[in-house]
Formats: C-alpha cells, sequence, structure tokens
C-alpha cells in the first residue's frame, strides 16, 4: 500500500494523496447525512451514518487514504464533559474546574460506536485505500477541555502558569485515554493514527517541551510498544522553531506541515529519510485556477524524490468548491 510504504521512509510518484476534512461540508452528499442524523455528535457515534460520510470521498475522489469520521472532542465527552455544537458556533464544554468529573474507566463505553465504525471502514474500504485513525494530541484537547471553547484558549495559557499542576493532571488523564483510544482504533483495524495537536502553537519553547512533546512521546511509545509495527503522523500545527524537536522527541514517522512552514526548513530540521505530510493552503482550494495549479506544481517539485503524503496545512473549508478538488486530485495524480 503505497500510502504506508511512504510512512516507512519511501519516496513515492506520485505522491500517496488524501485531505484532512476530506468528508465535510463541501460535499452535497455529507450535508444530506448529517441532516439525517440529527445533530453533529449523533453522526459522529452513527457507525452507519459515520462510515457513510467517510467513505463518500473515496468513492468520489478516490484518495489513497480515508480518516475516521468523528471529532477529537468525542474523547473528553467520553470521560464525563459535556459537549455540545452549537451552530455556526463549534464546539462548546463547561470549562473544566474539577478532574474527579474525569472517569478513564467510563470513557469505552461511550466511544465504543467510533470504535464499530473503525471496523466497518476495514471492511468497506478498497484494498489499496489505507485507514487512518486518529485523537486529538492531549495538549489540544485539553485547551478545549479548560476554555471551554476555541479561540485564544486564554484560561488554558494562564491555567499553565497560575495552577500547572492541575494542567499536568489534565494531561495524564487525556494521555493515558487516548493510548487507550488509539489501540482500540487499530485493533479494529485502523492501519495507521495521527495525532492531531492542531493549537500545539499556543505554548512557548518551555511547555511545548512539557504539554506537546512529552505526551505525544508517551502515546508514541506506547502504542508501539503494544502494535508492532505501527506508524504515526503527529500534526503540530504552528511549531515554529520546535518542529525538529518534535519531530526527534515524539517517535512520529511522518510529521503534518501546516501551510506558513517552509518545507525545505522542515526536510531540513527533521530526522533523514521522515515522512513529511501536507504544507498547502487550503484557501488555494477554494480559489482554484491557476493559482492552486501554480503552488500544487511547486510543492510537487519541492517534495520529488522525498518521502512525502500530499495534503493541505489544515482542513478543507465548507466553501471549496468539489471541481477545484477534483482538479486538485487530477493535478496530482497526473504529475510527471
Amino acid at each position: 500500500m503505497k500510502f504506508l510504504n511512504v510512512l516507512e521512509g519511501e519516496a513515492a510518484w506520485p505522491p500517496p494523496l488524501w485531505l484532512m476534512r476530506q468528508a465535510g461540508r463541501y460535499l452535497p452528499e455529507y450535508r444530506e447525512v448529517r441532516a439525517k442524523a440529527g445533530d453533529f455528535i449523533s453522526l459522529c457515534l452513527n457507525p452507519a451514518l459515520a462510515e457513510e460520510v467517510t467513505l463518500q470521498p473515496i468513492r468520489k475522489f478516490g484518495f489513497d487514504a480515508a480518516i475516521l469520521f468523528s471529532d477529537i472532542l468525542i474523547l473528553p465527552m467520553a470521560l464525563g464533559q459535556g459537549l455540545r455544537f452549537a451552530e455556526g458556533e463549534g464546539p462548546r464544554l463547561p470549562p473544566l474546574e474539577d478532574i474527579s468529573l474525569l472517569k478513564l474507566e467510563r470513557a469505552a463505553g461511550v466511544y465504543t460506536p467510533v470504535i464499530e465504525t473503525v471496523s466497518r471502514l476495514r471492511q468497506s474500504l478498497p484494498t489499496d485505500t489505507a485507514l487512518i485513525g486518529f485523537a486529538g494530541g492531549p495538549a489540544t484537547v485539553a485547551s478545549y477541555m479548560l476554555d471551554g471553547q476555541g479561540g485564544g484558549f486564554y484560561r488554558t495559557k494562564e491555567l499553565s502558569y497560575a495552577r500547572p499542576g492541575f494542567v499536568r493532571d489534565v494531561l495524564n488523564i487525556l494521555t493515558d485515554a487516548t493510548i487507550e483510544y488509539l489501540s482500540a482504533q487499530v485493533d479494529a483495524g485502523a492501519d495507521c493514527v495521527m495525532l492531531f495537536e492542531s493549537w500545539a502553537g499556543i505554548f512557548p519553547p518551555a511547555q511545548f517541551r512539557e504539554f506537546v512533546i512529552e505526551p505525544n512521546r508517551k502515546i508514541s511509545a506506547a502504542l508501539k510498544a503494544r502494535h508492532s509495527g505501527l506508524r504515526m503522523i503527529g500534526f503540530p500545527r504552528l511549531a515554529g522553531l520546535m518542529l525538529g524537536e518534535y519531530a526527534y522527541g515524539t517517535g512520529m514517522d511522518a510529521v503534518g506541515l501546516d501551510s506558513v512552514t517552509d518545507i525545505r526548513a522542515a526536510r531540513a530540521v527533521c530526522p533523514p529519510g521522515m515522512a513529511l505530510q501536507g504544507n498547502l493552503d487550503p484557501l488555494l482550494l477554494k480559489l482554484g485556477g491557476e493559482a492552486l495549479e501554480a503552488a500544487v506544481r511547486a510543492l510537487l517539485e519541492d517534495v520529488r524524490g522525498f518521502p512525502h503524503i500530499f495534503n493541505l496545512g489544515h482542513g478543507i473549508t465548507p466553501d471549496v468548491p468539489q471541481a477545484h478538488v477534483a482538479r486538485l486530485v487530477e493535478l496530482v495524480r497526473q504529475s510527471k
């Protein structure tokens, strides 16, 4: 499977391709299923519907990998924190005050439908399409839990200085829970797993090492000890100059790049032969035309001869025309 070969350090041409949030609101068929589910959380916890929306972009565009349809905040909900999605506003949680509310022993019973979705996908995906399991990185998930919503995560940053022990306790619980959650996904059939540290960039270097690198290292080490040959992708978005430390310090097999990172500089600071993923600005996918085509060709030229998974630097936005996605796939697949 070409996708997995690249995670092992092989340079494939053309590079394998998938897109973050490839299952989502830019597809009318997704919107139909979403309406049938009733609400977003119900969609995530309905194995038949979650399987269907995961498969939709594979059928339409033939990506080399499918990523489980779920959400990074299913895990804190499974641990006992309230969660709802406000229309047009994103997730809302009661800001965490008492760590005793989080119960590791109850989590598996709540996220069981997600694991069932993985099992169903393992049976329904084409044999040459990789299945990516995922979870949010502990620092990112903790930020939502502590602030109660996305944004600047000001409460999280204040607590990291004022009550660092409390923040560490939350991270420790999330680290243990993430290991179990991802291990269950691998047991159910995920070919590899990805950790989304989407808000890694809010932490200064010392905290980045403690809150991002160390929990990611523990998760990687524990999962690889349990699952021989497992490959992992880490996505420390906006890591900046900390990217190299993350790549060397976490045991990941590939690192996802945001759109503001110079890919040549990233290659220079990451371990030799490490696979890189992403880097294309999602805005270009919305714009299309010559801007998209020139950027795709330039990125392909930069990654030629190196292990790379073609992807965006963040997720597809709902306003992306399907024709632009089809053109992107064509550009990558027909590259010579």
